[in-house]
């Protein structure tokens, strides 16, 4: 993390697209999961689309609470954690990737899900 502030890395930017493209969110996601296991962080993997939340990154349930807590507050209500997972069945929500994280908040983001 090189930033004073590795939450804000995309959306900071003024002039950025709205939505915000895939690749952008997955950056803001990756640096929010650093900054929460940022004791760990010369044991994390490399957080890419394919990094399982639990079996990879070994999020306990408060590491998710701080997540869902930085998302509501970068993102926005429409991307709330809690309520996405609760929409899961329970093998979904073992399997869950980074990428899918990074796809519900692009979709809830999309100006038709906002409408």
């Amino acid at each position: 993390m090189t930033s004073t502030d590795p939450v804000r890395v995309y959306s900071a930017r003024k002039d950025a697209a709205y939505p915000p493209p895939p690749e952008a969110v997955l950056a803001e996601v990756g640096s929010m999961i650093e900054l929460i296991l940022h004791e760990y962080a010369d044991g994390l993997p490399e957080i890419t689309r394919d990094t399982r939340l639990g079996d990879d990154l070994e999020l306990e349930s408060i590491d998710l609470v701080t997540l869902s807590g930085l998302l509501t507050e970068w993102y926005g209500e429409s991307v709330h954690l809690a309520r996405f997972v609760a929409g899961l069945d329970p093998d979904a929500i073992i399997a869950l990737t980074v990428g899918d994280l990074v796809d519900h908040i692009v979709a809830r983001l999309a100006p038709a899900a906002g409408e």
